[in-house]
């Protein structure tokens, strides 16, 4: 994360201490973050209760960092603690503040989430062990960051006396098998992954099940964006070891949990997630009903929204900063009041229901819930409402070999009368961009969803905006492509790609006749 990503989220919560490691290691190279160390620190000086940074070493040897303001060594600041005596354990209630975790950011400014003790036990031993089945025999390897929500989930396993392994590096360095090999060596039981980690495996012919001992694994998640029908059946047919359980799962860092879980009881379709995560009411409304009316549910088979239909524990505290400046809800005000940030956040749409801003459907045979997209970044031409993954459904099965990935956004500018929808297509090296296979696109989607589904555009891109956790954005392109101008999120990875999509505002001079289906 960036220097301003990393300020976004710090000064908003006006910090005591920044902890902070003095070098980092990704891709095979080390990279030394005094100077990054002392530019965030320069942009703390704001922030009334700010003390200084502890530089952690990142290796045996600390690196010095007399030259950074404000700077003490891990070593120095563990020293002064020897003679402070032991913290007393205080019974506290159930919906104290734990910890916050903060929002991606990809559209403005990262939210603080406050969560709970209460909620995230309770969560944490519910998906844990009922879900999950996680013990003290457990050996977790979730690869994540430590800015994402999946960093709770890695050190999950200690909440019920289990072992957790923390990979700090690329997950394909110096290969891709370097997880596969570590699941294997350390006799790791569950695996946290990315469908883009898969799709990668996949295309270079790698076979996990053929690398390494995976007698040990019992489960595989997979989070982070949607994970295609190829990839379940991938992952069965050629990646893993049939004992092995696929658990596609869905929630949010609002949440500090699942909506969409894995279920131990009941089978392992393809395609989406195998059902709600107990005790949370999940359900599908209609998304046709505007903003602040009493929403209606739909039937299953029929998209929708996702909404949690009554309260559960796991439902964040406040937003730090939301109701006054001290950082806690003003007294007398309840903390999902109309006019606070977690009000317009959750509730705005549906009166006294938490809506997830989620485009979903449950099978009507198997119950799985399957996600489609955000639901503020839902495709809709026309009145035809559909997701993004629909149509990434399509690219990954048909033109894989050609295409290395896409992005779908709808435009709607202030002087459409109707949506129109983008794909952009970024090419395998050694493959061209030509009209065949623009109509070679469109056919393949109008054949497998139907020719309401086909983009009225197709373009390629150099480049595919994502977040340091490698899931690609597409808000910020809708919002682009719609005219406006944005200010680039400090989760990106690679926000110097936003400025590629602003010529498509004005689509009309980019493009000739309309080919015929």
């Amino acid at each position: 994360m960036g220097v301003k990503g990393i300020l976004q989220r710090a000064v908003q919560v006006n910090p005591k201490l920044l902890f902070m490691d003095d070098a980092a290691v990704y891709n095979g190279k080390t990279v030394d973050l005094r100077d990054k160390m002392t530019e965030v620190v320069a942009g703390l000086r704001e922030c009334s209760n700010f003390q200084g940074v502890v530089s952690i070493p990142r290796f045996q040897e600390p690196r010095d960092v007399s030259a950074v303001p404000q700077a003490s060594t891990w070593a120095s600041f563990i020293s002064a603690a020897k003679d402070t005596p032991r913290p007393e354990f205080v019974r506290i209630p159930f919906h104290e503040p734990m910890l916050i975790c903060y929002s991606s950011g990809t559209t403005g400014m990262p939210k603080a989430i406050v969560h709970s003790v209460g909620g995230i036990l309770l969560n944490s031993f519910k998906e844990g062990r009922l879900h999950e089945g996680t013990g003290p025999d457990s050996v977790t390897l979730q690869y994540t960051t430590t800015g994402w929500i999946m960093y709770l989930a890695s050190i999950g396993a200690l909440f019920m006396g289990g072992h957790a392994i923390l990979y700090d590096g690329s997950p394909f360095q110096p290969d891709a098998s370097v997880l596969v090999r570590l699941v294997g060596g350390l006799g790791v039981t569950k695996l946290g992954i990315s469908p883009r980690w898969m799709f990668e495996l996949s295309k270079a012919g790698i076979r996990p099940r053929e690398l390494a001992d995976l007698s040990r694994l019992q489960i595989v998640t997979s989070t982070g964006m949607v994970l295609s029908d190829q990839l379940f059946e991938w992952f069965y047919d050629q990646g893993f070891p049939s004992h092995v359980h696929l658990a596609n799962i869905s929630g949010g860092t609002d949440i500090a949990g699942c909506f969409g879980i894995m279920n131990p009881l009941e089978p392992v379709y393809v395609g989406g997630t195998q059902g709600p995560s107990l005790g949370i009411h999940v359900a599908v409304y209609d998304p046709a009903i505007p903003d602040g009316e009493p929403g209606r549910e739909v039937e299953h088979g029929t998209p929708g929204e996702l909404v949690a239909a009554k309260a559960f524990p796991n439902m964040p505290c406040f937003f730090w900063g939301d109701a006054d400046k001290s950082g806690a809800p003003h007294p007398g005000v309840a903390v999902a009041a109309p006019g606070t940030k977690y009000h317009a956040a959750y509730f705005a749409r549906f009166p006294h229901v938490w809506a997830h801003g989620d485009f979903c459907v449950v099978h009507p045979v198997t119950g799985s819930l399957t996600l489609l997209g955000r639901a503020d970044g839902v495709l809709n031409p026309s009145g035809v409402r559909f997701g993004s993954a629909e149509i990434y459904g399509v690219m990954e099965r048909r033109f894989a070999d050609r295409v290395q990935d896409s992005l779908c956004v709808g435009q709607r500018r202030a002087r459409d009368a109707d949506e129109s929808v983008m794909l952009f297509v970024l090419m395998r090296p050694g493959h061209g961009f030509d009209q065949k296979l623009v109509n070679d696109i469109k056919r393949a989607i109008a054949a497998d969803l139907s020719k309401r589904h086909v983009p009225k555009y197709v373009f390629e891109t150099p480049e595919i905006p994502t977040t340091v956790n490698l899931k690609k954005v597409e808000l910020p392109v809708k919002q682009i492509v719609s005219g406006h101008i944005i200010k680039p999120s400090g989760t990106l990875a690679n926000p110097e790609s936003l400025k590629f999509y602003y010529q498509f505002a004005e689509v009309e001079k980019l493009v000739g006749p309309k080919e015929k289906l």
